[in-house]
C-alpha cells in the first residue's frame, strides 16, 4: 500500500523516530548556538527542525509527497494474534486510547401513553447513547466503527472527535496516555462529517488551494502550497477532476465519489495527526465506496491516526481495514482485528459460513439479537469474557511498545512533513493556534468569496433587477412632484416607501450565510480561520455591491423625483441609501446567524421590518405613539434614513411649500372659487392682523419638519446612527457565531 513521505528520503521503510533523530541531528548541526540547554524546549526543537527541513527543501526545491508501495493490504484477514506480534516490534508514534466512554442524553417529554409509561421504568428519562465503551486506535490503521442505524457510531466519533462537551461526557480519551486540550486537539486533528460541505462554482483544485491557503503558513510560498496541492490530488486519485466545479443540483460536477474525496482532502491539506470521519462511503457505489477507503489507507500509512464509522463495508473494503469496533445500542460487542471476526462467533456459538461476507453475517446476527426478547446482553457478556481471555497477551505486547510522549512523537510527525503549520517558531507553544493572521485569512476569505460570486452573477443579476424595477416604479409614479400641499403628502409617501424598499432589497442576503452556515462551522472548527475573519470579510465583500446599488436606486429617483438640494443633495441622498443598504444587510446577515431555516428567516425578516416602517414616524407622529410603543420608535431602522432624507429635503428654510390659497387645499374648501378663497384669506389676514395675499408663504420646510416630530437629531446625526446600526448588527452576528455555531454536543 501506499505510503507518503517527505520527498527528500530514500525509498527504504524508516521507522519515524529514527527518521526524526536523523533530522533533529542535521537541525543540531544548523543551529549549535541553541544546544546549550540540556532540556530544550519543545519551541527550540521545533525551530530546529523547521530549520532543518528549510536546508533540505534548499536541495531539493519542493516540499512535494511521494507515494511509496510498502505492503499488502490484504495481510489483515490473517491471524490477529501473529499481527500484534509484528506490530508491536516497531514504534508506534501515536496511539489513540478511549476507556470507558459513557454518554447519556434527555429524552424529550411527550404526553403520550408510551412515554409515561417509559418516565415510569425511567424516571431520570435519559437514554444512554455510548456505555463503557473502551479501544484504542493506533498511527498507520483505519479504526472502524461499525453497527446497525441507531447503534451510537455517530456518537462514539464525535466523543472521539472532542464534539460532546466535556461534563456530559464520562471516561478518557488520550493520546500516547497524554489528556489533549482543546486548543491543541483542533490543531492535530480533522473532521470529515457526512454530508459534503462545498463550494458548488470552485474547481476541485481551488477548493483544495484555499484549504491549503487557510491551513498552511504564510512562510510557505505560494509554489510549495500548490506543490503540497498538487500531491494531495494525485493521492486522491482525483487528477482527471481536477479543473472540473463541484456542482450542485443546478450545475453538472464532479461524481459523488469524487466529491466525498474532495471533502477528505480539504480536511487533511495540512496531513493531520488525527482524522476522524462519519460514514465517508454513505451513498456511495461499491467501486467508489472502495477508493475512498483506499485513500484513507494511504493516508493512515502515510503516518495519522484514522478512525471512521461504517455502514456495511464489502469483502475487498474489510481488507483494508485494521482494526474494528462493532456497537449495539451504545454497548461493544466486538472489538478486535477483521481476521479474528470468524473465530470470535464461532466460539460464541455462530460460525460464519465460508463464502460469506463475515461483517454482513455480524450485523445480521446483532440486527436479529436486537430484535430478540432478551437483546445483544449476551453477546456484550461474551465480548468482555473474551477481552478478559485475551488481555494478557495483548498487555505483554504493549510493553514491547516504546511509546513516545506526546511532546516527541509530534515533534517527529513535524519532521517528516506533517502538520507544517507547526513547523516554526511558536514562543515556545507546541503549535500555533492559527496558521495564518487575521488579514491573510481575511484576504483568501474575501478572494474566495468573490470567485464564487463571479460565477454564479445570476445572484447579483436579481438583486440588480429589483433595485432597477422599483427605482423605475418610484420614479414613474412619482415624475417631477410640486411643491404644493398635495406635493408634500407624496413627498413623504415616496421618502418613506423608498427608505422601507433598501431594507426590504436586504433580505435576499439571508440565505447567502444559511447556505455557508456548515461549511462555516466544518472550517472553524478546526482552526482553519478565527470568525472574527470571517465577519470582517464578509462585511467588506458586502461594500462594492451595497455601492453600486444604491447609486444606481439614487441615480434613478432623485432627479425623476425632483428631490431638492441639486448635486449637494444628491451626494447626501445617495449616503443615506447607502446607509441604509449597510443596516438593512447587516441586520438581514445577524438574523441569518440566530435562524437555521430560511423560509423560518424571511418570515422573520418581513414581520421586523414592517414593524421598522409602522414606528417609522410616517403613520402617526413620535408624539402621537403610546408611551410603551415609543422604545420600538427609537429601535426602528426606517426611522432613521427616513428623518434624514426629511430634513435633506424640507431643511432650506428659503423654500415654501404652502402659498396663499393653498393653505385650503386637501380641505372641503379646495372647491370653492379662487375669488371666495382670496376673500376668505384676506379677511382672515385682518382677523389675525396681519396682510395675508395670494403669494404669501404660509408653511416652510421646518415648519413641515416640526409637524413631522423631525426635531431631535440632525440629517447628519441620523446618517451616523444608521450606519453605527449597520456595525452593531456586524457586530451581534459575530456573537450569533460565537454562540450559536458550536460543534460540539451538550
Amino acid at each position: 500500500m501506499a505510503s507518503i513521505v517527505p520527498g527528500n528520503t530514500s525509498p527504504e521503510i524508516r521507522g519515524p523516530w529514527s527518521y526524526f533523530n536523523r533530522t533533529y541531528a542535521t537541525a543540531t548541526e544548523l543551529q549549535p548556538s541553541t544546544m546549550a540547554s540540556p532540556n530544550p524546549t519543545l519551541g527550540q526543537l521545533l525551530k530546529r527542525v523547521g530549520d532543518a527541513r528549510i536546508s533540505q527543501d534548499t536541495e531539493n526545491k519542493t516540499m512535494e509527497h511521494r507515494v511509496l508501495e510498502m505492503r499488502d493490504t490484504h495481510q489483515h484477514d490473517q491471524d490477529d494474534d501473529d499481527d500484534d506480534d509484528d506490530d508491536n516490534h516497531q514504534q508506534v508514534p501515536f496511539i489513540l486510547s478511549f476507556n470507558n466512554l459513557t454518554y447519556s442524553v434527555k429524552l424529550r417529554h411527550k404526553l403520550d401513553f408510551q412515554s409515561l409509561r417509559r418516565r415510569r421504568t425511567n424516571p431520570d428519562n435519559t437514554k444512554t447513547l455510548l456505555d463503557g465503551i473502551s479501544g484504542e486506535a493506533r498511527d498507520g490503521e483505519i479504526l472502524a466503527v461499525l453497527g446497525a442505524s441507531g447503534s451510537g457510531k455517530s456518537t462514539l466519533i464525535d466523543a472521539l472527535a472532542n464534539r460532546i462537551a466535556k461534563e456530559s461526557l464520562k471516561g478518557t480519551v488520550k493520546l500516547n496516555n497524554e489528556s489533549l486540550d482543546s486548543r491543541l486537539f483542533k490543531v492535530i486533528s480533522a473532521y470529515v462529517m457526512q454530508d459534503d460541505l462545498l463550494f458548488p462554482m470552485l474547481t476541485v483544485e481551488e477548493t483544495l488551494m484555499f484549504a491549503a491557503e487557510f491551513r498552511l503558513p504564510r512562510s510557505l510560498s505560494k509554489s510549495k502550497k500548490r506543490a503540497r496541492v498538487q500531491a494531495l490530488i494525485d493521492q486522491l486519485g482525483i487528477r482527471s477532476a481536477a479543473t472540473t466545479v463541484i456542482g450542485d443540483e443546478g450545475h453538472r460536477g464532479v461524481s459523488g465519489g469524487e466529491r466525498r474525496r474532495v471533502s477528505i482532502g480539504t480536511d487533511i491539506i495540512h496531513d493531520p495527526i488525527l482524522l476522524f470521519l462519519d460514514e465517508p462511503t454513505s451513498g456511495l457505489d461499491s467501486t467508489s465506496a472502495f477508493m475512498v477507503v483506499k485513500v484513507l489507507q494511504r493516508i493512515a500509512q502515510s503516518g495519522s491516526v484514522v478512525i471512521m464509522s461504517i455502514h456495511q463495508p464489502s469483502s475487498r473494503i474489510l481488507g483494508l481495514l485494521d482494526r474494528l469496533i462493532f456497537l449495539s445500542r451504545g454497548q461493544t460487542v466486538y472489538s478486535g482485528r477483521p481476521g479474528n471476526l470468524a473465530a470470535y462467533f464461532s466460539e460464541f456459538g455462530y460460525p460464519i459460513p465460508e463464502p460469506e461476507n463475515r461483517t454482513e453475517f455480524a450485523l445480521d446476527l446483532i440486527r436479529e439479537m436486537e430484535e430478540s426478547p432478551g437483546g445483544t446482553r449476551s453477546l456484550v457478556e461474551f465480548h468482555k469474557r473474551w477481552e478478559h481471555k485475551h488481555a494478557r497477551s495483548r498487555d505483554r505486547n504493549r510493553n514491547i511498545d516504546s511509546e513516545l510522549s506526546l511532546k516527541e512523537a509530534i515533534s517527529a510527525s513535524i519532521s517528516k512533513g506533517k502538520l507544517v503549520s507547526g513547523a516554526g517558531n511558536n514562543g515556545g507553544s507546541m503549535v500555533p493556534t492559527f496558521a495564518n493572521p487575521v488579514w491573510i485569512e481575511m484576504g483568501v476569505l474575501s478572494k474566495r468569496s468573490i470567485l464564487n460570486s463571479k460565477r454564479m452573477p445570476e445572484l447579483f443579476g436579481i438583486r440588480l433587477g429589483a433595485v432597477v424595477v422599483t427605482g423605475f416604479i418610484l420614479a414613474t409614479m412619482f415624475w417631477q412632484l410640486d411643491r404644493t400641499p398635495k406635493g408634500v403628502v407624496e413627498r413623504l409617501g415616496f421618502i418613506a416607501f423608498a427608505m422601507s424598499t433598501t431594507f426590504y432589497t436586504c433580505a435576499d442576503a439571508l440565505p447567502v450565510f444559511l447556505h455557508e452556515r456548515y461549511i462555516f462551522m466544518r472550517e472553524t472548527a478546526h482552526n482553519a480561520y478565527r470568525r472574527s475573519s470571517y465577519v470582517l470579510s464578509h462585511s467588506l465583500v458586502a461594500l462594492p455591491a451595497l455601492l453600486f446599488l444604491s447609486f444606481t436606486f439614487s441615480a434613478i429617483t432623485f432627479w425623476s423625483v425632483g428631490l431638492a438640494g441639486g448635486f449637494s443633495g444628491f451626494m447626501f441622498y445617495f449616503l443615506i441609501i447607502l446607509a441604509s443598504f449597510w443596516a438593512g444587510s447587516s441586520f438581514v446577515t445577524f438574523l441569518s446567524g440566530v435562524v437555521s431555516h430560511v423560509m423560518i428567516g424571511f418570515t422573520v425578516v418581513v414581520a421586523i421590518l414592517a414593524y421598522f416602517l409602522l414606528f417609522s414616524g410616517f403613520f402617526i407622529t413620535r408624539e402621537r405613539i403610546p408611551d410603551y410603543w415609543i422604545w420600538f420608535h427609537y429601535l426602528s431602522l426606517v426611522k432613521y434614513p427616513y428623518e434624514a432624507v426629511l430634513q435633506n429635503e424640507f431643511g432650506d428654510p428659503r423654500k415654501c411649500f404652502v402659498r396663499g390659497v393653498q393653505i385650503f387645499d386637501n380641505t372641503p374648501l379646495g372647491k370653492v372659487p379662487d375669488a371666495i378663497k382670496v376673500k376668505l384669506l384676506e379677511n382672515m389676514g385682518q382677523t389675525l392682523g396681519f396682510p395675508l395675499t395670494s403669494s404669501t408663504c404660509l408653511t416652510k420646510g421646518v415648519d413641515l419638519l416640526k409637524q413631522q416630530g423631525v426635531t431631535q437629531l440632525s440629517k447628519w446625526g441620523c446618517f451616523w446612527v444608521t450606519v453605527a446600526w449597520g456595525f452593531l448588527f456586524r457586530l451581534l452576528f459575530y456573537v450569533s457565531l460565537m454562540f450559536g455555531s458550536k460543534n460540539k454536543r451538550s
